[in-house]
């Protein structure tokens, strides 16, 4: 092949990567794409990972059109060397998940007690998982249970208890003087082995067995149905975080970040939302705010940041929910209330001069990027 040809070649191979990569994984942190091509004796080769079956078929259909001899070195995940334990289950209050496998690295986020995962593949003690919200990130192998297909189905049809208060524990016998087996926040899910007095006996994924105060628990079926949550629900349960710390890449009772409080919050109303800000400003519906504020109700997303302008592109850097008459409760150093009110002790001039637009989640549930723990499909056993 000529120098010139072989160049036209790999720009057209490239293009073509780039093309599937901005279609069906636009954004990395909940889709991998990561595909190379080099040349070695006249060859094309292929290599990298996807998790995206439909990407790589179409991928493989665009480079046969070219005509061009090839290697497909591309890994297509969850790894071969899971097996069949490409399913995994949250096995501590908060597990910390982190942007590359390994301790030190940054916290991207977190995920709740009984959260179901899906592993795509190890490295060095750590497992790359796939959240609910389809975040991918690392977490170590501490803080889930694999399982397999069977185990997770199993699961899925357990019946199961949500804990509900901010924080507590469970403990070895029907007794909290007992022995603790563990700390509890707020969302953790666990298997219902039973009752006894007071205390609910619960399974942990890795078969630990724990006792529960009642009172602190509800049935997690019963808890799913009869969540129907209202702007005024959405607010009680953001208020309950009142104080609690900002911790970066949060989404639990012990720490949040700004997303992670809205996550959080709408978590514990049978919502799921987006991880990350920049993200939950595509979901839901748009109010307009082009003249104030009135169009707003309780429970509605307000999003902050820097807008485009002919040089730079739209950047959304903080979220919160508003709760009424001009207030609103975010996390900004620990969660807290402010107001776009200039004459409120609580005025917070940088918000206001910061707000890009707003986002109504209720309303949309199921619907415009918003989904139902419910309609869940890692919930719900259809993953």
């Amino acid at each position: 092949m000529p120098v010139m040809a072989q160049e036209d070649k790999m720009n057209s191979v490239n293009k073509i990567i780039d093309d599937v990569k901005n279609e069906f994984a636009p954004d990395k942190r909940v889709a991998i794409f990561q595909i190379e091509a080099k040349t070695d004796s006249g060859k094309v080769i292929f290599s990298g990972e996807t998790n995206l079956v439909s990407a790589k078929e179409k991928l493989t259909t665009l480079i046969n059109s070219l005509q061009i001899e090839y290697v497909d070195n591309i890994a297509l995940l969850p790894t071969a060397d899971l097996e069949d334990q490409i399913y995994g289950l949250v096995n501590l209050s908060v597990a910390n998940i982190r942007t590359q496998p390994d301790h030190p690295e940054e916290l991207s986020t977190q995920a709740l007690l009984g959260t179901p995962v899906k592993i795509l593949k190890k490295d060095s003690g750590f497992f790359l998982v796939q959240t609910p919200d389809e975040y991918i990130s690392w977490v170590d192998d501490a803080g889930i249970t694999p399982i397999s297909k069977l185990q997770y189905s199993e699961w899925v049809n357990s019946q199961k208890i949500i804990y509900l208060k901010e924080y507590g524990f469970s403990y070895s016998s029907a007794d909290n003087a007992s022995d603790r087996v563990s700390d509890l926040t707020a969302g953790n899910i666990l298997v219902k082995l039973g009752e006894e007095n007071n205390f609910i006996k619960v399974k942990y994924p890795d078969d630990r067995i724990a006792f529960i105060e009642k009172e602190y628990c509800k049935n997690y079926n019963d808890w799913l149905s009869e969540t129907k949550p209202s702007g005024s629900d959405i607010i009680a349960s953001a208020k309950k975080f009142m104080g609690i710390p900002y911790l970066w890449g949060g989404t639990s009772a012990k720490g949040m970040d700004c997303s992670g409080f809205t996550k959080t919050v709408y978590y514990l109303n049978g919502i799921v939302l987006a991880r990350d800000a920049s993200q939950q400003v595509n979901t839901g519906i748009l109010i307009d705010t082009e003249n104030g504020f009135d169009n707003l109700i309780a429970g509605d997303l307000l999003f902050f940041g820097s807008r485009a302008t002919e040089v730079k592109k739209e950047r959304v850097t903080h979220v919160a929910i508003y709760i009424g008459n001009y207030e609103f409760i975010h996390a900004a150093g620990r969660v807290k209330i402010n107001s776009f009110d200039k004459n409120a002790d609580n005025f917070s001039n940088y918000r206001l001069n910061g707000f890009i637009r707003a986002k109504r989640i209720l309303g949309s549930v199921d619907n415009a990027g918003v989904t139902s723990l419910l309609k869940n499909k890692y919930y719900n056993g259809e993953l």
